[in-house]
């Protein structure tokens, strides 16, 4: 073989290799991108399950606290916001005021022994505990995709494939600053 051959040869194999590289980290970054939508929809999921029961907890609790108007119209309001955003950054924060607004209807149940024996009461607490739980699986298996979709873009050399391509980072579900505030738990009353 000459040798103008060989070194045809040679940058033909290393194109080969540099197309099949660039086509199967591609094809890894639209799956990982993938499974970081299918996590979020499951978060959303979750979040729209929770709003969902809002309004059955919120009749419930009215029949026993009429004059607490402010509390069924916050919830109200930070309900239709988390139904209505769109981002991660706002689907968080609307879900930070919903948590807020839940946490001050809880409060008030405090006021109303009776409620708390209520059996639709009790059940609409459970759905909502058992929500709770999903939404906080849901957020970390988001939050395990975003990390390893995001890992993967940044790394050399896929990160020129990533840009190349237009695959950007993608944003955490983090918790809200109220989150690490201990709550305090008073069985004196």
């Amino acid at each position: 073989m000459k040798k103008g051959t060989k070194i045809f040869l040679a940058i033909l194999v290393l194109v080969i290799v540099l197309v099949v590289y660039t086509f199967s980290t591609y094809n890894s970054l639209v799956r990982l991108k993938e499974n970081v939508d299918s996590k979020w929809s499951q978060v959303e999921n979750q979040l729209q399950r929770r709003a969902d029961l809002i309004p059955n907890l919120v009749n419930t609790v009215k029949g026993y606290a009429k004059h607490e108007k402010e509390i069924f119209e916050t919830l109200a309001q930070a309900r239709s916001k988390l139904l209505n955003s769109s981002t991660v950054e706002d689907k968080a924060k609307a879900n930070d005021e919903l948590s807020s607004a839940i946490s001050r209807l809880l409060v008030i149940v405090e006021n109303y022994p009776n409620l708390k024996a209520d059996r639709t009461f009790v059940q609409l607490m459970d759905e909502l505990a058992g929500t709770e739980n999903r939404i906080a699986v849901a957020r970390k298996d988001y939050n395990d995709a975003v990390r390893q979709y995001n890992m993967k873009i940044k790394v050399f050399p896929n990160v020129l494939i990533a840009r190349m391509f237009g695959f950007e980072e993608r944003q955490y579900f983090q918790a809200s600053s109220q989150a690490q505030n201990v709550p305090s738990v008073d069985f004196s009353k």
